[in-house]
């Protein structure tokens, strides 16, 4: 193991970003203070690592005293803290600004300089999307009081449990039909959990100096190809149904209603309705991996090996065409 590079506390550390950057930092040495919500549903952290190495502590943003007993005697501090939809007290200007802001001045008052901060890419405070704007507003936010604070913007991520890849090939095993939302020509950059993970580990690790990473995986996909891609992988045949955006627009409302009650994930809001109308790639003058050494995996890599369980018979089917070549 890296020599002990010191404390570092991660909010939103039980998240499906958080569990890997976790990892990443005890691979390379670090103390982590893992700053969530609810303890008690995060103990697998506490086995990560070395005896030790992790610990637990209660915090919730909306609480500042809470929050600088968090970062209190860290050498740095990671804000992963975001939520793609809104439900109840957790809103995007709650998390997305809030959170933020309440962060920067605990590590303002604490002299803590080297911070890192999880955003997204299209975050801009002019965005017609509430959940871009809040991002964009977010990163001004901590820079306010920590200018040296660098923010990270991945792409949409995928992993063994990620809500993008899984959602869709889900959606086979009953759906006769997958939903093309505005015709599917909205172009993203699917980037790898667990590099975005090691990106994060690095900038704190190297310390943070103020810089603006944009993180997308080395291909580009229209958001139709993405789905052709899914359906491949499970070997299904699946009707793609194009879905204008006044339509979309009505399936989102629907996707709030159904969201308001307990315990539902909404399969789509008009919000996201409005991020999808622009595309999700990597600026052509962004700093990105490379300027992090890092390398990262395609989804044709990685996709398939947790894709498997959504085929006929799972991980051991094999394909039609495959069994036909070799007899």
């Amino acid at each position: 193991m890296a020599a002990n590079p010191g404390l570092v506390t991660v909010f939103g550390a039980s998240g499906f970003l958080g569990r890997y950057v976790v990892r990443a930092l005890t691979a390379r040495g670090w103390r982590v203070r893992a700053a969530v919500r609810n303890p008690h549903t995060a103990h697998e952290l506490k086995v990560v690592g070395d005896v030790g190495q992790v610990q637990l502590m209660q915090a919730n943003l909306r609480f500042p005293a809470s929050v600088a007993r968090a970062v209190e005697g860290s050498d740095a501090v990671i804000n992963l803290v975001g939520v793609l939809f809104e439900s109840g007290r957790q809103t995007f200007e709650a998390l997305h600004v809030g959170g933020p802001d309440v962060i920067g001045e605990a590590c303002a008052a604490a002299g803590i300089t080297n911070v890192a901060s999880v955003s997204a890419i299209g975050a801009n405070v002019d965005s017609k999307s509430d959940y871009a704007r809040t991002k964009g507003e977010g990163e001004a936010a901590l820079r306010e009081h920590v200018p040296t604070a660098d923010i990270l913007r991945p792409s949409i991520l995928f992993g063994p449990e990620d809500d993008f890849f899984n959602r869709f090939a889900g959606l086979t095993s009953f759906a006769p039909a997958l939903p093309l939302i505005g015709g599917g020509k909205t172009t993203f950059q699917p980037v790898y959990v667990e590099d975005v993970a090691n990106a994060v580990a690095v900038s704190v690790t190297q310390g943070s100096t103020g810089e603006t990473f944009e993180l997308g995986g080395p291909n580009t996909y229209t958001f139709k190809e993405l789905l052709q891609f899914i359906l491949e992988t499970v070997d299904k045949k699946r009707i793609l149904a194009p879905i204008p955006w006044f339509a979309a627009n009505m399936m989102g409302f629907g996707g709030e209603m159904s969201g308001a009650l307990p315990f539902v994930k909404p399969f789509l809001t008009r919000d996201q309705v409005e991020n999808l109308k622009v595309d999700n790639v990597v600026s052509d003058d962004a700093k990105g991996f490379e300027a992090l050494g890092i390398r990262p995996e395609t989804i044709e890599a990685i996709v398939p090996t947790y894709l498997s369980k959504y085929r006929k018979y799972g991980q051991f089917y094999e394909k039609r065409k495959v069994v036909d070549d070799a007899a």
